[in-house]
């Protein structure tokens, strides 16, 4: 399964949860994560989407663990179940 196709099964099921999946492109800060996720109930998480069995660049994890520190759900995601898993744990 490719990256995008991930990402999509993803922003498809923000979506019927009542959520957005924002694509982040951010001028000057390089690494960041590929989605800010805004859900109901004030989650908000961010997502880098990689092919399955793929890690992030060292950049990107720094990002990762940067937005964690600061208190964020921050993940990455290289498969469609992960999604799921991901989805149950901040939509309890």
């Amino acid at each position: 399964m490719l990256e995008k196709q991930i990402e999509r099964y993803f922003c498809n099921k923000v979506k019927r949860l009542g959520g957005l999946a924002v694509k982040l492109s951010p001028a000057g800060t390089a690494g960041m994560p590929d989605r800010l996720v805004l859900l109901p109930g004030r989650r908000i998480a961010f997502v880098e989407f990689k092919a399955p069995g793929k890690k992030p660049r060292p950049l990107q994890q720094k990002r990762i663990n940067e937005l964690q520190k600061l208190g964020f759900k921050s993940v990455c995601i290289d498969a469609r179940w992960k999604v799921d898993v991901f989805l149950e744990e901040v939509m309890p």
